[in-house]
């Protein structure tokens, strides 16, 4: 009989080679038809043709930057919900993709910031603001940090931003022409060097996201608890936070802001293995991709031979998850 951990196991094993098979479909299915033998002769016998010049530039991009960013996203979705203790904590929830768009859009419109490591450092930056005013504004009053007052203020924060970023965008039209799809959450169209420049901080986030899931554990378990196990809670924090905004930031750097994939994944993935961070994060990272790379798919073929941002996929399949979340109370 298998034990846990080997399930476990299995488990990714099955998640990676469902990734796999979902970035092989990415770039063989569109409106341009691809076949596997052009994908494989794009490599070993490249002639220039329009088949492989979309293979090289546009599809493998694509599943690439579709697979990095729902996997951060999801990832940074399990790790805000642990240290918040509050299920309805997503990056987009929390106004976290939103004050990553407005720093990118105010760089865009007042300094005229253009290439990839500007728009990621405005993104971390942006990022990282809201993250800290949403936690100063849950923490204040007699009852200090609590999830209801986490999601108010992440909702005040979130509408915040995005009402100043579509101001400027209203003034500003040339900010607008560079900036109006990016908004809506998008993987086509981008280059794989927009990945490359941003992949750095992205395997950071994942590699210390796996590095504090036990400490996650034990702090889930209580503050009391785990400083009477002698864990430096502030420590385990800080490193969560870091995470955040490094994949958060990275994604929205990349994609846009992309709803709803880190608010919905993390529960799935509990669906399956429970509360263990050590496990709910890879889990959480991979089907994130799972989800992201699907709903790019899928955004092909409903206006074909326009597509639909991938953003609005994922929101028209989030927002009743997120209804039903909320119906069970945030308080679970």
């Amino acid at each position: 009989m298998l034990t846990k951990t080997s399930t476990r196991v299995i488990g990714i094993i099955i998640g990676i080679l469902i990734v796999l098979l979902l970035m092989w479909a990415s770039i063989v299915l569109g409106l341009t038809k691809i076949t596997t033998q052009m994908v494989i002769d794009s490599f070993t016998h490249y002639d220039q043709s329009n088949e492989h010049i979309i293979i090289q530039t546009a599809r493998i991009p694509r599943a690439l930057i579709a697979a990095a960013v729902g996997s951060s996203l999801a990832i940074a979705g399990a790790i805000m919900q642990g240290l918040t203790k509050n299920p309805l904590a997503s990056p987009s929830i929390f106004g976290v993709n939103a004050g990553a768009s407005f720093f990118v859009v105010l760089g865009v419109s007042f300094f005229g910031v253009t290439s990839i490591t500007g728009f990621t450092w405005l993104a971390f930056l942006g990022a990282a603001l809201a993250a800290v005013t949403v936690y100063a504004l849950g923490s204040v009053g007699t009852n200090g940090l609590t999830p209801v007052k986490l999601t108010l203020a992440g909702a005040a924060i979130a509408a915040l931003f995005s009402s100043m970023t579509q101001g400027i965008l209203t003034l500003d039209e040339r900010a607008l022409d560079q900036v109006l799809f990016w908004l809506a959450g998008a993987v086509q169209g981008r280059d794989l060097d927009l990945l490359i420049g941003v992949l750095p901080y992205l395997l950071i986030g994942w590699v210390v996201s796996l590095f504090i899931g036990k400490k996650m554990n034990v702090l889930t378990m209580g503050e009391d608890v785990a400083v009477g196990l002698g864990q430096k809670t502030w420590l385990v924090k800080v490193l969560g936070a870091m995470v955040v905004v490094l994949l958060a930031g990275g994604a929205v750097a990349i994609s846009g802001p992309i709803g709803f994939v880190g608010l919905i994944i993390p529960h799935v993935a509990r669906w399956f293995i429970g509360y263990d961070y050590r496990w709910l994060i890879p889990y959480s990272g991979l089907l994130g991709a799972i989800l992201l790379i699907s709903a790019d798919i899928g955004a092909r073929y409903i206006i074909m031979p326009a597509e639909v941002p991938i953003g609005v996929m994922t929101a028209f399949i989030g927002a009743p998850f997120f209804i039903y979340i909320a119906r069970r109370g945030i308080n679970e």
